[in-house]
């Protein structure tokens, strides 16, 4: 390991990010209340509306547990729909990757809960209509709207599948999109079911009332900020390429020229969904930070070629128009909680990493970089990173060389032998934010190793270049 660049400390008074902590972490406690709350809200709707009458019997005992199930399980569907729809409140408090998560972690129960709605309901039909479920199935299918129902389930099933990890790394980002909006397309066909069928959201309802704005809401999400502002935010901004730069083989900068693009409202360290508007690109949508904090009419992001996508954008003449939906992320200065920084950075991961750090208002000696590269070919951008530091005052590492084999670890082999540590590079770690971006798997390692040296989550951020 090296040292390329080094700034004297100064005694000064730190600033207090714990304000805007606070304030964010009560948001995010509120935020996840209302997600668990609003299913616990569509059963009491539903048993307090009902009363006792659907348990008078065995049969109908089973049909109202499954009316129950598939009520929750739709509520958690729609409230995937608005963790997944971008809005910026929600962004702005858990970020994009947590709201993610949170919704895939809902996907698995909300499946459960509507695979038991319908066996449920089969199974308590059929014992009150004293036939084997399969006939009742039959005629279930014979019944208006259920059969929407069924293919509904089906196309959810389709959705949760591709969403494992291990099904979902098969597919290009742009296949696996296309098949997780078949989503919304399950969620279209739920709803008659749910209005005709069964009373249960009959006309005037205080139930029917809170499904119907449940469901205005996550469309309207959707709408509003998946498609109708970043078309008009698009329109606005003019946005088109102006220079494709080659940093090293198969990376490359796109500079991009634009008007008033700081009503964007970006900071260092976000990424937007790009879209470039050539015959051989236009349906490829790409998540991508920018590597260089935005000015009024200039951008940039640094691409590496990944894939079928990434390779034909590298390629995209001057003059392409360029279309753009966030920005999204709080992997940015506004998120930190300590007084002091630490950024960790490896290979493509440098982009987002170098835009926080120009963004970041930094006393000498506060910030501490550590770039890593499996090879000098794999430095991106280090030189622009080394001028940042030494103009930040931040002091800046450099790691270069291959993992170990036999005990692999997120640093070289040489540095593991010589007994290198995150906390030899950071003395101040616990008093620091990390700030980490680069591969999931060498990124998971500094997260194991800055949690066992007893970082806090909440001083933990990083930047996954996944989805």
């Amino acid at each position: 390991m090296t040292t390329t660049v080094s700034a004297p400390e100064e005694r000064m008074s730190p600033p207090d990010h714990s304000l805007s902590h606070r304030r964010r972490a009560a948001r995010a406690a509120l935020l996840t209340f209302l997600v668990w709350a609003s299913g616990v809200v569509a059963g009491i709707l539903f048993l307090t509306s009902s009363g006792s009458a659907p348990f008078g019997s065995l049969g109908a005992a089973i049909s109202s547990v499954g009316i129950l199930a598939g009520l929750v399980g739709t509520d958690f569907i729609l409230v995937m729909l608005v963790l997944a729809a971008r809005i910026p409140a929600i962004d702005a408090t858990i970020g994009h990757d947590r709201a993610i998560a949170v919704h895939r972690k809902l996907g698995k129960p909300a499946l459960y809960l509507l695979l038991g709605h319908g066996a449920l309901l089969t199974i308590g039909y059929a014992i009150d209509q004293g036939v084997n479920p399969f006939v009742e199935l039959a005629n279930l299918w014979a019944t208006p709207d259920v059969p929407l129902a069924i293919i509904a389930i089906g196309l959810l099933i389709a959705v949760v599948v591709t969403s494992l990890v291990a099904v979902r790394r098969r597919f290009s980002y742009e296949g696996w999109h296309l098949i997780h909006l078949l989503s919304y397309v399950a969620v279209a066909f739920a709803l008659p079911h749910q209005l005709s069928l069964g009373g249960v959201l009959a006309t005037g309802t205080v139930q029917r009332i809170y499904w119907i704005t449940l469901y205005a809401l996550a469309f309207g999400a959707i709408g509003i900020f998946r498609f109708i502002e970043p078309a008009v935010s698009s329109l606005r901004h003019r946005i088109r390429v102006s220079e494709v730069e080659t940093i090293s083989p198969g990376v490359v900068s796109i500079h991009l020229t634009g008007r008033d693009l700081r009503a964007l409202g970006s900071h260092g360290g976000q990424f937007f969904v790009w879209r470039f508007w050539t015959g051989s690109t236009w349906w490829h949508s790409h998540p991508i930070s920018l590597s260089s904090v935005s000015t009024e009419t200039t951008a940039r992001i640094t691409v590496r070629d990944l894939g079928v996508g990434s390779r034909y954008i590298s390629t995209i003449p001057v003059g392409t128009a360029v279309s753009l939906e966030g920005p999204y992320g709080l992997f940015t200065p506004s998120a930190r909680t300590a007084p002091k920084l630490a950024i960790v950075a490896a290979g493509i991961g440098i982009t987002p990493a170098r835009a926080l750090l120009e963004q970041s208002d930094l006393r000498p000696g506060e910030a501490t970089v550590l770039l890593r590269a499996s090879s000098t070919d794999d430095a991106y951008l280090w030189a622009e990173m080394a001028d940042l530091a030494e103009r930040k005052g931040a002091r800046l590492y450099t790691m270069t060389g291959p993992r170990s084999i036999t005990a692999p670890t997120w640093m070289t082999a040489a540095d593991a032998q010589r007994g290198v540590s995150l906390r030899s590079v950071f003395p101040e770690l616990l008093s620091s934010d990390l700030y980490v971006c680069g591969p999931t798997a060498w990124l998971d390692a500094i997260e194991a190793d800055a949690r066992a040296a007893g970082l806090p989550d909440h001083q933990l951020h990083s930047e996954r270049f996944e989805w």
